[in-house]
């Protein structure tokens, strides 16, 4: 069975799914696999790994020491062509398809495509957007393109239809690491209502209300990052769990 064959029985079985972000930059070998242990028990579906940018030098020992731990799945969500491991169960193969940059949509794609196919891993095509989140967040600088207006949900519909049409397996609508405002429901709803192919949000999600609303409103699968970062806040990951679990 394939990764992403895994991820659409996850969001049958129990309504939508949770994956925890990652970032090798934040958090150390040392710590890293009791976390990822504590996620799985705590009702985690699978995580995602990788940043907007790479201070360390640990990537792939940082997947490998998750993949050894946990046996839900352990999934690449790339910065760039750098961020690649042959630990992970598949990669999201993305493209940047609310921008124009040339870079983000095929650029980073062409550099890292060799390197996967060598490796072997699982690709999982996606249609990553970012969406307007009241301040500039990393993955809106770095990839030196202007998110998707909050208030013009028609122009995320139109997007979501292009990745769908372009072959896309997976679409992700995305305030971004650090966002103040998260994606807002009503864009959620238009796109679910329209495209049919599974939906992440991600992105100011820092409470399991508010990830309920985003499954309400048709997300097939929730992300949290930042929120988790701290040891204070691990104790939100059951509770997470269970508010996006909509078929408990």
């Amino acid at each position: 069975m394939t990764t992403y064959d895994r991820l659409i029985q996850i969001q049958e079985a129990r309504g939508a799914g949770y994956l925890v972000l990652l970032d090798p930059d934040k958090k150390s070998l040392d710590e890293i696999a009791d976390m990822a242990r504590h996620c799985e028990e705590a009702g985690v579906d699978g995580f995602l790994i990788g940043g907007s940018l790479l201070f360390s030098d640990h990537f792939d020992a940082f997947v490998q020491t998750i993949k050894e731990a946990v046996s839900i799945p352990v999934i690449l969500f790339p910065g760039g062509a750098s961020q690649v491991s042959k630990h992970a169960d598949a990669l999201l193969f993305m493209s940047l398809i609310s921008g124009r940059n040339p870079q983000a949509l095929i650029g980073e794609q062409v550099m890292a495509a060799p390197i996967v196919h060598k490796m072997g891993i699982e690709t999982i095509p996606m249609g990553y957007m970012l969406v307007e989140s009241g301040t500039v967040t990393a993955a809106e600088f770095m990839s030196n393109t202007r998110p998707l207006p909050r208030e013009k949900p028609e122009i995320a519909v139109a997007h979501a239809l292009a990745g769908q049409y372009l072959g896309m397996k997976i679409l992700y609508l995305e305030a971004g690491s650090g966002a103040k405002l998260s994606v807002p429901e009503p864009m959620i709803q238009m796109v679910r209502a329209t495209a049919t192919i599974p939906l992440i949000v991600g992105g100011g999600i820092r409470n399991p209300e508010d990830a309920a609303a985003k499954v309400k409103a048709g997300a097939s699968f929730i992300v949290t990052g930042n929120v988790l970062e701290s040891d204070e806040n691990h104790h939100l990951i059951q509770k997470f769990a269970e508010a996006i679990h909509s078929k408990g």
